[in-house]
């Protein structure tokens, strides 16, 4: 629905809800499924009117397993991989040498019911998730609703949604995203720094697989010049390369020829790809101070951004959901622990653990000594060698380590 100039009160009548979800991203979706679930009567606000069908505007496409385990206990992961792709090697590569350390993800079976990644837009689950709340009576879905303030109180949050417009609601999970109105409305403070080059990402149907024999479907390609990532979606392989940090050059990265340039320097072809979209981005590394201030709590991009360089901002954000409605609910159900303990372990994941991981992808590739590479490149292909430190290793980058010291499960 499209908010009108008044306020937006609960189907019951009873002028507020339970919880406001602002932001229908990945993270706000996954939030709200699960309030709603619970029984909880849940009001998404929406800034768009629609969600864009535009595939160069989707940057994240990699569910990780703890993510997979979330989503399926939400009964949509099924439907997510009907429109995904199963990815369960990923290669660490160097632009001269080739494959310096392959991984199976096969190996972890033991670890959990998904041991692989799924290649799949983020907004393939958005649409998922908005069909499941569509046919929930304690839903409403407001779309053309820009929060852009929030005044806390006591026992209830109340929310601008536009000229005229307020929402009251006893709780606030805060998903809109990375220039958050809500976070800056509460005056937390999100530090950190940007990176200081842009990032082109190309997507082609060209079939990599066939062009380089034994390519895993998703490969991280270390060179001192030009570093890159490459990897398989459902229906695109997708480059990620560097730009230098100039508007000049991001301007010259999007021309045609310029990005045949950069394409034909992986394999060389007779032709031109086939382009299907490219586009150029600023990575930012932030956590926010806080991510909760009494009844509201900051998730996903409203609470931290990274480097897609491992695949982990989507995902840890997804997870701040799946934490954030479990705190809420318990709260409801008297139990304040989760609560308080919320910003604590959230905000701990997002900043000794995906800040330093993703940062630490960045340095590797990016690495110009030779004599450091020439290390790096021994270090990981006897990572991958052995099967204990091929686990270890796996189960950092999936995210599963992670998840189950914060959930206190063993290892």
């Amino acid at each position: 629905m499209n908010l009108g100039p008044n306020g937006l009160g609960a189907p019951d009548g009873s002028g507020g809800y339970d919880v406001a979800v602002a932001g229908f991203g990945p993270v706000g979706a996954t939030a709200a499924l699960t309030l709603a679930r619970a029984g909880l009567r849940v009001v998404v606000l929406e800034r768009e009117t629609r969600p864009s069908e535009d595939p160069s505007e989707s940057r994240a496409s990699t569910f990780h397993p703890p993510t997979l385990e979330i989503l399926d206990e939400l009964g949509v992961a099924g439907r997510l991989h009907e429109v995904g792709l199963v990815s369960d090697t990923f290669q660490y590569r160097d632009r001269s040498e080739g494959v310096v350390a392959h991984f199976d993800l096969a190996s972890i079976a033991g670890d959990t019911r998904f041991p692989y990644r799924l290649q799949s837009e983020q907004r393939n689950l958005v649409k998922i998730i908005e069909a499941e709340l569509q046919a929930l009576p304690n839903v409403t879905m407001a779309t053309g609703a820009e929060v852009t303030a929030v005044k806390p109180g006591d026992d209830e949050v109340t929310l601008s949604a536009g000229p005229g417009t307020t929402v009251r609601a006893r709780w606030v999970i805060a998903a809109d995203g990375a220039r958050s109105a809500i976070r800056q409305s509460l005056g937390i403070d999100f530090d950190g720094i940007t990176y200081p080059e842009h990032f082109l990402v190309v997507s082609t149907t060209e079939d990599f697989a066939s062009l380089i024999p034994g390519i895993a479907t998703v490969n991280y390609i270390s060179d001192p010049v030009e570093w890159l990532v490459l990897l398989k979606t459902p229906l695109h392989w997708r480059a990620l390369f560097p730009i230098p940090p100039s508007e000049e050059a991001a301007a010259t990265a999007l021309r045609p020829e310029e990005t045949q340039r950069r394409l034909q320097a992986i394999v060389p072809l007779p032709r031109p790809y086939e382009v299907a979209h490219s586009r150029i981005y600023r990575v930012h590394q932030r956590v926010a101070d806080r991510f909760r201030a009494g009844r509201v709590l900051l998730a996903g991009d409203a609470a931290h951004i990274n480097n897609p360089l491992g695949g982990m901002g989507m995902n840890s954000g997804i997870h701040d959901a799946a934490a954030a409605a479990e705190a809420i609910l318990a709260a409801e159900r008297g139990d304040a622990g989760p609560l308080e303990r919320y910003e604590e372990t959230r905000r701990a994941v997002a900043h000794d653990y995906v800040r330093v991981v993703t940062h630490r992808n960045w340095e590797i590739l990016k690495e110009e000594d030779a004599g450091e590479r020439a290390r790096q490149h021994e270090h990981m292909s006897a990572v991958a060698a052995d099967p204990a430190r091929a686990r270890d290793h796996l189960l950092r980058t999936s995210m599963l380590a992670e998840a189950r010291r914060v959930n206190g499960e063993a290892g």
